[in-house]
């Protein structure tokens, strides 16, 4: 891992590009890795996971963009940053890897897509079905110290999550928006395209779920909005892991 670290800092040291996505994100967000909140940024990350266990792994920061290029995004689903107990983050908002239970967070996502269309509930908590479908299953800040929710906010990911937003609003396919809790909520600036669904929502976890999540049918609505717009709909429900 530390000559791992030291290479991604050599790589760093002389403004080369240590990261690519494979897609249309390459063209967008690589110029980011030259200016200075995302050298910072790197810094920082590099002495967190050399000192502390840092969700998820450095492999896995970057998957969801990976997995759907920016003409492909249908839906946006936009949380606060990736869990932090061992095993669960890698690289997806509110999914976790198979052989993990779902968080609670997630639980409660399943109870809302159970009483918004019927969604009957898994034994997994993998939402990369519905990445490969086009939805972005985006945090607002990317990497988490363990066991200590939000310990990277305000170091710069914030700034590099605004810029994938700002680039999203300038597409032209439909896309619907869902923000859920107070960090998702304060991208709603920077989505200004009229054609745009925003759908806004507390935050999933079971300390604020009871406050507006329950009952928001965001599924449902993403879904209509989709297809009065001549786009296909999500299939929301998830296979079984046999």
């Amino acid at each position: 891992m530390l000559s791992f670290l030291f290479y991604v800092f050599q790589m760093m040291q002389k403004g080369e590009e240590m990261f690519r996505f494979d897609n249309t994100w390459d063209e967008i967000l690589l110029p980011e890795w030259n200016k200075e909140y995302y050298i910072q940024l790197r810094k920082f990350l590099i002495d967190e996971y050399k000192h502390y266990k840092i969700y998820p792994d450095m492999n896995c920061i970057f998957n969801a963009l990976k997995s759907v290029s920016p003409e492909k995004v249908k839906v946006v689903i936009l949380g606060q940053d990736p869990y932090h107990n061992p095993g669960q983050a890698h690289g997806y908002s509110f999914s976790v890897q198979y052989g993990i239970n779902p968080p609670p967070s997630l639980q409660n996502i399943y109870q809302e897509l159970k009483d918004d269309i019927g969604f009957k509930i898994p034994n997994h908590g993998n939402l990369t079905k519905w990445a490969n479908q086009g939805v972005l299953l985006l945090n607002a800040v990317l990497t988490v110290r363990a066991y200590q929710a939000n310990s990277h906010r305000g170091k710069g990911w914030e700034l590099f999550t605004d810029k994938i937003i700002e680039s999203l609003n300038k597409q032209k396919q439909p896309i619907a928006f869902l923000l859920w809790g107070r960090n998702a909520i304060e991208k709603e600036k920077l989505i200004t395209n009229k054609g745009f669904l925003i759908l806004k929502a507390p935050h999933p976890s079971p300390l604020s779920a009871y406050r507006g999540f329950f009952g928001c049918r965001h599924f449902s609505k993403a879904n209509q909005y989709l297809r009065e717009n001549g786009v296909e709909e999500i299939d929301w429900q998830l296979e079984m892991n046999l």
